[in-house]
């Protein structure tokens, strides 16, 4: 058997390979950001949670460069580092099954207009570990629809379903790009029963 030694001082080394430079991640921000989460009540139903944070046309240019320098976002050739001075948070929440395993259908299953009531949003932007209150938010527009079942000739002997749409405007003037914006909601003893993030 050969065995490979190093070669002997003087002769000349083998070229070296140039080492492949880090490839650049490029994101899209088209549509928006979106954000996607679940929460559950204690003893009670689970539910999800589906938004999208929008400002005009700003996301849809948007896109971000990750690098062995960080993070660079730009629209077309410009570089931008913060937010606009508005930004438009849509929300729907629904029930969904706790687990998606047989689940009997009954009382405190369903998410109803009366838990829905007790449960309290707060929003933050967050910065490491660091979360700074949302001010100045205000609720634009809200609804309430049924969900019809597929079953529609058992609507009448099953309960109600609902869900709920809120959009939200949210002050951003000087808030960093970096920053994230942290969804949480409450129940009325102040437990957090869901937390979800919009991040670029």
């Amino acid at each position: 058997m050969l065995a490979c030694f190093p070669a002997a001082g003087g002769q000349k080394e083998g070229k070296q390979k140039k080492p492949t430079p880090p490839q650049i991640r490029v994101e899209n921000y088209y549509g928006g950001i979106f954000l996607l989460g679940e929460g559950g009540i204690p003893n009670g139903p689970c539910f999800r949670i589906n938004g999208r944070v929008t400002s005009g046309d700003f996301f849809n240019e948007l896109k971000s460069y990750d690098s062995a320098d960080g993070v660079i976002f730009r629209r077309g050739t410009e570089e931008v580092t913060r937010f606009p001075e508005k930004l438009l948070l849509s929300l729907t929440v629904h029930d969904e099954p706790c687990d998606y395993g047989l689940q009997a259908v009954g009382t405190g299953v369903y998410l109803t207009p009366q838990e829905m009531g007790t449960l309290k949003l707060s929003l933050y932007w967050k910065n490491g570990v660091e979360l700074r209150p949302v001010e100045r938010a205000a609720l634009v527009t809200s609804s309430v629809a049924p969900i019809l079942p597929y079953a529609k000739d058992l609507a009448d002997q099953l309960p109600k379903r609902y869900v709920w749409s809120y959009v939200l405007g949210i002050p951003a003037t000087e808030v960093p790009l970096t920053d994230s914006l942290v969804l949480v909601i409450r129940n009325p003893q102040g437990r957090i029963v869901a937390r979800v993030a919009a991040r670029l």
